[in-house]
């Protein structure tokens, strides 16, 4: 069969439709990417890729939101909005974007659609072609709270396209651990291409003393304040060793002896010898931990990075801190409490125990 995969264009939004879609396309199904931006980065992952938002700019839409709804935007700033704000940003993208996607389905011929929850345009053009559409979660929170606040700004797109309103998916893939959050669906193991580069040989083995990785967002702008310039600032008085993967200029800058700076890796290739992930909150870097089983520290944050933190938090798997709140104690708890230790290691277990990405390959052929 034929499978359209659609996503937002950003990183952070394709990245973790790529085991599935290497996976359909391994076992002999034609796939074709959907996406646009920072997304086609995609493309060092063997697929083929078609960009469906020339000229993407993820701020020129965001701006005149953010000032025509003030308070919304201080509450997604804070991370407090819940999808109200997602609603709107992502509502307008996809009203952008639907028309180039419904152009490339029917140009295409896909026999199956798949879309991520805040690619919408990928369900309104299953539905005008007549094929099945199946949502994958690649966040924490439930799709369907988020396809909801999508698609209730797309009132005017779904009209122009002969739709009063989006059919359900034929099928839902589920990939958050049930002991840290429901998603509905069919549960499937998370994993994401992770962009490439070279990992250097001294990131294979454990070190003489515990090793943090710290990473930051994939996007820059308001609320992307991550962890790095805090760790640094803490990292002398800590016995572990940190690594700031591609860091920002202000957090490269007049390094502890303990701190070593790596350009893009693939970190889960890293996780394994480490001891903690210090990050901003991310789902993709939150989900990665879990994956690994490591203790991590999220940063509360903008947008879902709030909700992503807390979530970790209340498992027991790791901390939920505010930027200036990180500090040497509670970088030593990070890689010393027990408890974080082996509650990252049962939500790995869990993750384990969920089917892999290619055992979902029979059930979505059954779709069609």
């Amino acid at each position: 069969m034929r499978v359209l995969v659609v996503s937002a264009p950003m990183v952070g939004h394709v990245f973790p439709l790529v085991p599935l879609a290497a996976a359909l396309r391994d076992a002999g199904h034609e796939v074709l990417l959907a996406t646009g931006g920072g997304g086609l980065a995609v493309e060092r992952a063997g697929l083929p890729v078609r960009d469906v938002a020339p000229g993407f700019d993820l701020g020129r839409i965001a701006l005149p939101i953010m000032l025509r709804h003030p308070l919304i935007a201080r509450a997604e700033l804070a991370g407090t909005a819940g999808t109200r704000g997602a609603g709107l940003l992502f509502g307008a993208l996809n009203d952008q974007l639907t028309d180039r996607v419904v152009a490339l389905a029917t140009e295409w011929r896909p026999d199956l659609v798949l879309h991520e929850p805040f690619a919408v345009a990928g369900a309104v053009a299953a539905a005008r072609l007549g094929v099945p559409a199946v949502r994958q979660e690649n966040a924490l929170f439930d799709g369907r709270d988020l396809v909801r606040a999508t698609t209730d700004r797309l009132g005017g797109t779904l009209r122009r396209r002969g739709l009063t309103e989006l059919p359900p998916p034929a099928a839902a893939l589920a990939v958050a651990p049930p002991s840290v959050t429901h998603q509905d669906g069919w549960p499937m193991r998370y994993a994401s291409y992770v962009g490439g580069g070279e990992l250097p040989d001294w990131l294979r083995e454990p070190g003489a003393r515990p090793r943090v990785l710290v990473s930051r967002s994939t996007l820059t702008g308001p609320g992307d304040e991550g962890p790095m310039p805090a760790v640094v600032a803490a990292a002398a008085q800590v016995d572990a060793e940190f690594v700031l993967v591609r860091p920002d200029r202000r957090s490269a800058r007049a390094l502890p002896g303990n701190v070593r700076v790596v350009d893009w890796i693939p970190l889960d290739a890293a996780l394994p010898a480490s001891a903690a992930l210090v990050h901003h909150g991310g789902a993709g870097s939150v989900l990665g931990a879990l994956v690994a089983g490591l203790p991590q520290l999220a940063t509360v944050g903008a947008g879902d990075r709030r909700h992503n933190a807390e979530l970790v938090a209340r498992r027991g798997a790791g901390l939920a801190l505010r930027p200036r709140d990180i500090t040497a104690e509670t970088l030593t708890r990070l890689v010393t409490d027990a408890d974080l230790r082996t509650a990252a290691g049962q939500v790995s277990r869990e993750i384990a125990a969920m089917p892999a990405p290619a055992e979902l390959v029979p059930r979505l052929a059954a779709l069609v």
